[in-house]
């Protein structure tokens, strides 16, 4: 059950971000310098790795497989776009990733547990 104290700020995180994006549009993806194509997947991203680490959690007692197959899904789908992101802020060097670019790599990091651990927490 400790894992919803890291499953839902998480969740909550990321959809806020994706709800936050909505509607997609070209103006904003050419302010953050990315395709359309590239933004729409970003923000749907967001919302559906949010929405999928709640629903996976709660799909565990009734259907396993599914359950832990959506939490990791959406772990990978939580590294990917936190890779995008730093990737984004054209850092000099890793170290300058690790030691001040925090909130990116936790929500990365975070992201990398459930990928790795599936529902199996």
């Amino acid at each position: 059950m400790s894992h919803w104290l890291l499953r839902i700020p998480l969740a909550i995180v990321f959809l806020q971000q994706g709800i936050a994006k909505w509607p997609i549009d070209a103006e904003t993806a050419l302010a953050y310098e990315l395709p359309l194509v590239v933004w729409a997947f970003v923000v749907l991203g967001e919302i559906g790795a949010g929405a999928g680490l709640l629903v996976g959690g709660a799909l565990y007692k009734y259907f396993k497989e599914f359950g832990d197959l959506l939490t990791r899904f959406s772990g990978i789908t939580i590294c990917s776009i936190m890779t995008g992101v730093i990737w984004m802020s054209q850092p000099e060097s890793f170290m300058e990733v690790i030691l001040y670019d925090n909130f990116h790599v936790l929500l990365w990091v975070g992201g990398m547990f459930f990928a790795l651990r599936g529902n199996r927490t």
